[in-house]
């Protein structure tokens, strides 16, 4: 397919233009017109794209971008180094950051509610992007605990009784810790993001309801990849997702 083609089905398929966001959505590199193989990460790191590069991508999709609001507007250094190995190459760089977060098949939270086990009920936040919902079945947060760090394979950081039942559970992916006391107010028992502040601390003490730290890359690996599965399905794609380990 063509990349006009490409940027165009995801800019509907995602409704980008709804979303008011930090970074610009879409094509923000261009590369070659002709796009056959796609390549997906969660964050347009040298070693993203160096590996999808070597892979043979004429594409790369992914959910943290460049050209961030309030970033040095200068093209020097290390942002230098990623853009020249990208013209070099003919490569196009594609970033969906928050459309892709609240997509409600193929975006971050959906996906990750879907692998937690999570029946979503509600959204709630700045441009709906948390969700709220209830577990298929009550669990104690110390099961539920083991529960997400078997699905994303990483050992969440937890504030909260650990004998506490969990009916309602809130979530949203990456550093929406922010996002704590609306959840609260939404009646959850627990709340799941990415990152933890130090005030999230007290307020999960104070409150009684419980925060959950999964990581910021590990609770964004879903969606990014959803998307490149769904896209090589739709127009026959080769497509390949590229993991760079990241503990935060």
């Amino acid at each position: 397919m063509l990349l006009n083609e490409l940027r165009d089905y995801n800019a509907s398929l995602l409704q980008t233009s709804l979303f008011q966001d930090h970074c610009p959505n879409g094509v923000q590199v261009e590369g070659r017109a002709d796009v056959r193989r796609i390549a997906t990460g969660v964050t347009a790191s040298q070693q993203v794209l160096d590996s999808a590069i070597e892979w043979g991508a004429d594409a790369i999709l992914v959910h943290h971008g460049y050209f961030w609001r309030n970033e040095d507007a200068t093209i020097v250094g290390i942002k230098k180094r990623r853009i020249a190995r990208l013209l070099r190459n003919d490569v196009s760089l594609l970033t969906y950051h928050l459309p892709l977060d609240a997509h409600p098949e193929l975006g971050n939270n959906a996906q990750l509610g879907k692998l937690l086990g999570l029946v979503a009920q509600g959204r709630f936040g700045e441009q709906n992007i948390a969700w709220l919902g209830s577990l298929e079945q009550v669990q104690t947060l110390a099961q539920f605990t083991r529960q997400v760090a078997h699905a994303l394979n990483r050992t969440p950081q937890v504030i909260g009784d650990a004998a506490k039942i969990l009916q309602k559970v809130a979530w949203c992916s990456g550093g929406a810790q922010g996002y704590f006391e609306a959840a609260i107010a939404q009646g959850a028992d627990a709340y799941i993001t990415g990152e933890i502040s130090e005030q999230n601390f007290h307020l999960a003490q104070e409150s009684g309801v419980a925060f959950i730290a999964a990581g910021h890359h590990a609770t964004e690996r879903l969606g990014i990849q959803a998307l490149g599965e769904h896209l090589a399905k739709r127009f026959d794609l080769e497509h390949c997702f590229f993991d760079q380990p990241n503990p935060v």
